[in-house]
């Protein structure tokens, strides 16, 4: 049997292992999904919640330990990996009641016939999930998959296989047998599991992985929904409340060392408060330390591998021999980290401005007028968030408006409400989860019509 060794990136000593799931496994774990299913998907909606209701309350409870593990394991201060946790927990009961509303049949009339809209399980699904958010981001997959009444099988990202784990196992306690069954691995076990006899893949990751995903289950014409990262522009209007908007674009830009898909990646800055706009993202990037995930005064965690740290310092020295001007950091970052930095006179022909990066690097390009500013911000293929600073709303809205991302903030993160979906535009995502239409997405509608007179 082999395994799967987990590394802490801070050390890269090991933290635990699982046993990899054998290739010639997944078709019978796929079977034992789909005999589940069918007692999985005759419970009421309520029962189902019921279960999971009791999971956010043991998630609640153990939130300290699986924290401890996650932030071992991913690398983010133990708070953020504890805070991650009491997220999941806490966001279970408002997805529970979302599902209660979403699932209702519908019912609708006409002079002739009266026709109800259902809204069944597709069946056996595919969760798929990254390592930068190894619980929240599983969860946003699982519970409408779960709540559907479809059976899943979950894998892990190979760099952070023991929170997967343990996560499905806690799970796990409230569910019936093979509901939730967990495959470790790697690219192999991925690809093995999106070519089976499944009837759905949720993956968040790289755009690369989703076209693959796209390809390997077009022969069955397998319902996705994918969530393929971004680079996220920030507008900063010549109005904007600088300090604010300053405030914003570091927490965007290195929060989980910037390892987030909806990370700042590129700031946009009216050229005449660009100088002020720089000075002020200078002076609030000396905050931000470095530390292993035990330190408390750490803000910021290693990256994950080093192959991440190399692409990101790369992406870094070819900005710098472009002609980009480096306002905040140096070349002297310790092993295993990246220490926050801040190039200015970036230009739309860099690496930087147009591949996703995924590190703590803020990259700025100033502008004159807003057409310039809407031009450069909208000129990539991704399109998953986007950010507008502007004192006068009514025209950071119009600005808004014009922006080709899913989800746009206006003085604010890109995040909407609770009601809202999580949704990427262009290459960033094909599909969208949360929201009662999120839950629709994991469902097979069916329609049953009968006349008016019968």
């Amino acid at each position: 049997m082999s395994y799967l060794i987990s590394l802490n990136p801070a050390t890269g000593e090991p933290v635990g292992e699982v046993p990899t799931t054998p290739l010639e496994a997944i078709p019978a774990m796929v079977c034992a999904a789909r005999d589940a299913q069918v007692e999985w998907s005759h419970l009421s909606v309520e029962e189902r919640g019921h279960c999971l209701l009791q999971a956010a309350r043991a998630l609640e409870d153990e939130a300290p330990e699986l924290g401890e593990l996650l932030s071992q394991e991913m690398g983010k201060p133990l708070r953020k990996g504890i805070g991650e946790v009491r997220f999941c927990a806490a966001s279970i009961a408002p997805r529970v009641k979302q599902a209660l509303a979403a699932l209702q049949p519908r019912l609708s009339a006409d002079e002739d016939t009266a026709s109800t809209v259902y809204y069944d399980p597709l069946g056996v699904c595919a969760v798929i999930s990254p390592w930068n958010y190894p619980m929240s981001m599983p969860q946003w997959m699982l519970l409408p998959a779960l709540l559907c009444g479809n059976t899943v099988l979950f894998k892990p990202s190979e760099e952070t296989p023991l929170t997967g784990q343990a996560y499905a196992e806690l799970l796990n306690r409230f569910l019936p047998r093979n509901v939730l069954q967990v495959v470790q691995g790697a690219e192999q076990q991925g690809r093995s599991l999106v070519e089976a006899d499944i009837n759905m893949v949720a993956f968040t990751g790289s755009r690369e992985a989703g076209r693959d995903i796209m390809a390997r289950s077009a022969p069955g014409l397998k319902r996705l929904m994918l969530e393929l990262g971004g680079k996220d522009p920030l507008l900063v209007l010549d109005d904007a409340d600088l300090d604010a908007a300053a405030e914003f674009a570091c927490a965007s830009s290195f929060e989980n060392s910037g390892q987030a898909c909806v990370s700042t990646e590129r700031v946009y800055v009216d050229r005449q408060v660009a100088t002020c706009f720089e000075q002020r993202v200078v002076r609030l990037a000396d905050g931000y330390s470095l530390g292993p995930w035990h330190d408390a005064r750490a803000r910021l965690g290693p990256m994950i591998h080093e192959r991440q740290r190399q692409h990101v310092l790369d992406q870094i020295a070819a900005a710098l021999a472009a002609g980009a001007r480096r306002l905040y950091g140096d070349d002297d970052h310790p092993p295993r980290y990246i220490k926050p930095t801040i190039l200015a006179d970036c230009t739309p022909d860099m690496a930087i401005m147009r591949d996703e990066t995924f590190g703590p690097v803020m990259c700025i390009q100033a502008f004159d007028g807003i057409d310039e500013a809407l031009r450069l911000a909208n000129d990539t293929d991704y399109g998953l968030g986007a950010v507008v600073f502007g004192e006068d709303e009514e025209q950071a809205w119009q600005v808004a408006r014009h922006l080709g991302a899913g989800m746009i903030g206006v003085n604010k993160s890109c995040f909407g409400t609770v009601e809202c979906p999580w949704v990427g535009a262009r290459q960033s995502g094909y599909g969208y989860h949360g929201s009662v239409e999120g839950f629709h997405q994991f469902c097979q509608l069916r329609v049953i019509s009968k006349s008016k007179d019968s």
